[in-house]
């Protein structure tokens, strides 16, 4: 598959695709008989763990000794295991920070709510009201 395609597939630039295979986070693309990348459905895994994990608030950093870890075998499992388990602890904690802020606009939107529908309950007295008088 060319870059262009997997650029599209991922929504990911093919300059961030490239970066990202320069750094490490992806395997060295495979070349074609002209020269150019030619991403395998392997190689597309690795891009769609990467995009899941930046999306989720990793850092290239810490995606990068993940991936070293990886690659040194099975004798990381544990340490693979225990950077994963940190980071979805992180994004637990953001997940409550963010619930918490959706629960205060929340609140703020009704309050602002209430007082719209106040407002109009006491325009509309005032109309039925004038009504009666005229």
């Amino acid at each position: 598959m060319q870059i262009s395609e997997v650029s599209e597939r991922f929504d990911l630039t093919k300059d961030t695709l490239r970066y990202y295979e320069r750094i490490g986070l992806i395997p060295e693309i495979r070349r074609n008989s002209s020269g150019n990348r030619d991403y395998r459905e392997e190689d597309c895994g690795w891009i769609a763990f990467i995009k899941c994990m930046r999306s989720a608030g990793l850092h290239i950093d810490t995606l990068k000794e993940y991936i070293e870890l990886y690659r040194q075998g099975d004798s990381t499992v544990k340490a693979r295991k225990e950077l994963l388990t940190k980071e979805r602890d992180k994004l637990a904690d953001k997940i409550d920070e963010l619930q918490e802020t959706l629960e205060r606009l929340d609140y703020k939107i009704n309050v602002y709510e209430k007082e719209i529908l106040d407002a109009e309950e006491d325009l509309m007295s005032r109309e039925e009201f004038m009504a009666e008088v005229s």
